[in-house]
């Protein structure tokens, strides 16, 4: 009895109630139909009232069948029953399975919605009799003809406020069994198929990956702004007194790298707000200038040459090999500092190859605080072009080649 006490105080149990007498508003529609319609045909007596309660069982399920039925009883099922239903995506019934689980669950809760509802409009007044007859008796058995007449005059008449109390408990669980048993239905009928949640599996993955790409994005392109930056103003730190002009030159580069950054960054938040009108182009290879140009106001004496063939290269290899080839110079100028960098980009045998070298110099490498994902992110970008990689120190220089294919199985 405590147990159902603490059940019947809880507020699930009465959003659940709702859900269920709700259930019996939407079939009263059916029965009024229903009601017409058999009063029209030549059923009478017994068969009339046998269709009166069996055909809006189907019709129901014909109606539950309708694919947006399923997201409105599934928004229905989250906030009013809970259960594991409200941790799954509901979407609208496309399959025939899927419509056929929504049929089936709608004609469930409108039937057992109708139970409860009548339960509940009948049980609180007759248990209200019951409970106070000894002392009214309600004019109910006033007759002396009655044959209950005997039974209103004596001790038995004080089983009734028991009776009426057990009718009060018995509703109360009944409202608990039947809220309690829909909850752990519903996913069963209203839950995503197994086509749905191959779906669902893919769509996550393809958010990952794009989330994965952006922080490439990100990584690539402000890690790059920020080295610049940071080698800057420390060299025109140190000759601000003694050469004002080199100061003034790597502030100007201190601008320009920061306004780069900031456009990029500009261009992944509105990539990540979907918003249009802030989801500028990616550079590509064409912007390669622009790149070289931040490298050697860093002080870097960069080496550079590209093929005239880099134009023609496919717009989704440009996109990643300028990120590639910013990420190697980058880590050139992490690791390396000011030393010579030689960058090579050219295109043979229908294949975009990139050599990124700077000699090994004799300070120990520079590692960012938390560690850096430089070489990682330009091997998961060579691994989706489904190109090779190879990075290593070799003959006193450290080098990275990248060979990307330009075409599809090339």
């Amino acid at each position: 009895m405590v147990r159902l006490l603490r059940t019947v105080s809880d507020r699930t149990t009465w959003r659940r109630w709702a859900y269920l007498v709700m259930g019996a508003a939407l079939l009263m529609p059916y029965w009024f139909l229903l009601m017409v319609l058999v009063g029209l045909s030549p059923l009478k007596g017994p068969g009339s009232v046998t269709a009166m309660l069996l055909l809006p069982i189907p019709a129901a399920v014909v109606t539950g069948m309708v694919p947006g039925v399923r997201q409105v009883e599934g928004t229905a099922v989250k906030e009013l029953l809970g259960g594991r239903l409200a941790e799954m995506n509901v979407p609208v019934a496309r399959s025939l399975r899927a419509r056929l689980g929504t049929g089936l669950w709608f004609s469930l809760h409108l039937h057992v919605g109708v139970v409860i509802g009548a339960a509940s409009l009948a049980v609180p007044p007759f248990a209200a009799v019951l409970t106070t007859f000894p002392l009214f008796g309600w004019g109910v058995l006033d007759d002396p003809r009655s044959p209950l007449y005997a039974w209103k005059h004596s001790g038995y008449q004080w089983l009734a406020p028991p009776a009426g109390l057990a009718c009060v408990v018995a509703l109360l669980g009944l409202i608990v069994v039947a809220g309690r048993t829909l909850t752990a239905l519903a996913p069963r009928f209203l839950g995503p198929t197994a086509e749905e949640r191959v779906v669902e599996l893919e769509e996550q993955a393809a958010k990952l990956a794009e989330r994965n790409r952006l922080a490439r994005e990100l990584h690539d392109s402000v890690g790059h702004a920020l080295s610049v930056v940071t080698l800057q103003a420390a060299a025109a730190s140190r000759v601000l007194d003694r050469d004002p002009d080199f100061a003034r030159e790597a502030l100007t580069a201190i601008e320009e790298s920061a306004r780069a950054a900031l456009a990029d960054l500009d261009h992944v938040l509105g990539l990540l707000r979907e918003d249009k009108a802030r989801t500028t182009p990616q550079p590509t290879l064409a912007d390669l200038g622009r790149l070289v140009e931040q490298t050697k106001l860093a002080g870097v004496e960069l080496d550079h040459g590209v093929d005239d063939a880099v134009g023609g290269v496919p717009a989704a290899v440009s996109r990643e090999a300028y990120r590639i080839v910013q990420e190697g110079l980058t880590n050139a100028l992490r690791h390396a500092g000011k030393v010579p960098v030689t960058l090579r980009i050219t295109v043979a045998e229908n294949r975009l190859n990139v050599l990124v070298a700077n000699p090994l110099s004799g300070t120990p490498s520079r590692t960012r605080d938390g560690g850096g994902r430089g070489l990682g992110g330009i091997r998961e970008r060579v691994t989706v072009l489904r190109g090779d990689m190879a990075a290593g120190p070799a003959g006193g220089e450290w080098r990275m080649e990248v060979s990307l294919p330009l075409m599809s199985g090339a």
